[in-house]
């Protein structure tokens, strides 16, 4: 539950207030003043502070003062209440680092919309920074394999690019596109169990050394089976090497029965391996490698998606 603290030395207008937000499902704590906040927010870490400026023993502009100094009160919202509207006390709370201001008087809507708007907003910075953390984390270990392969190097990165382009020409939501960009930095990571001496063979696989190379979908997907904060990923790395008309693996699944993360990504890594040098052959040219994604969709490749990857490709 979201934890509120109030700081106000008026009793009526504090009760006013915490009946308003407890009725939203808010766990809300009070304080008299910032002294008594300053305790309440060490022990009880609250999610967002609304304070009153003038109050006893210690006001509102130290008790910003004060939470911005501690280490897990840099970020936390902090809204001031106010009927003083002099450009002096505007000034110094921006620069304390107040995220908004509330005037008196103000209706329960007015409170609700205030909190609830900087509430989600942290929300939405939490979520970004636990987000840059996995990215740098798995684009670290993605790096760390396609090390061992020097004919892919910058691979990851380059049908990363290609697949956001992709989603967004489809229209794809924020979210679906969040959990692309770690699909696409992770669908070969199963190439883990792969000999290093069989990526960098320089001529043709032996039998033995494909039924190697066709188990990384499979591997990969187990390993993020193990992470809670990757699974939704699994599809790019488990069906990107299947095909449209059924020849491809693991699962040999056809048409629209390839989940639409496969047929994505299995366009933009096949675009990146034609268009780059190999030790087996010379890379083609872009307009070479998307006239083969022509003579190849409703073969191997979902017909839409590679007309809607050649109109939006992006050189």
């Amino acid at each position: 539950m979201t934890k509120i603290l109030l700081v106000e030395d008026d009793a009526s207008l504090l009760e006013a207030m915490v009946n308003i937000l407890e009725a939203e499902g808010f766990e809300v704590h009070r304080a008299g003043n910032g002294k008594q906040a300053l305790d309440i927010f060490v022990s009880e870490k609250p999610d967002l502070i609304v304070s009153d400026i003038m109050m006893p023993e210690m006001d509102g502009f130290e008790l910003l003062e004060s939470v911005r100094i501690l280490p897990n009160g840099v970020t936390i919202p902090f809204l001031f209440l106010s009927a003083r509207t002099e450009r002096g006390d505007l000034s110094r709370a921006r620069l304390l680092g107040v995220d908004d201001y509330l005037f008196k008087p103000f209706d329960a809507q007015e409170l609700v919309d205030a909190v609830s708007a900087r509430i989600n907003r942290r929300r939405q910075i939490e979520l970004f920074d636990t987000r840059v953390a996995h990215l740098q984390t798995v684009t670290m270990l993605a790096n760390v394999i396609e090390a061992r392969d020097p004919y892919t190097a910058g691979h990851l990165e380059r049908v990363r690019r290609l697949a956001l382009n992709l989603a967004f020409a489809l229209e794809w939501n924020n979210e679906d596109i969040v959990i692309l960009e770690f699909g696409a930095i992770l669908h070969d990571i199963g190439k883990i169990i792969v000999p290093t001496k069989v990526l960098k063979k320089t001529g043709p696989l032996d039998q033995d050394e494909w039924k190697l190379m066709h188990l990384h979908p499979e591997e990969g997907a187990k390993m993020l089976g193990g992470v809670d904060h990757l699974k939704t990923a699994i599809p790019y790395v488990l069906y990107h090497h299947e095909a449209w008309n059924g020849s491809g693996y693991p699962m040999g699944l056809s048409g629209e029965k390839i989940p639409r993360e496969g047929r994505l990504l299995a366009i933009v890594d096949a675009f990146d391996a034609m268009t780059t040098n190999r030790p087996y052959r010379v890379s083609m040219k872009p307009s070479e490698a998307i006239e083969e994604l022509r003579e190849n969709k409703g073969i191997f490749f979902d017909p839409t998606m590679v007309d809607i990857f050649i109109y939006s490709y992006k050189v």
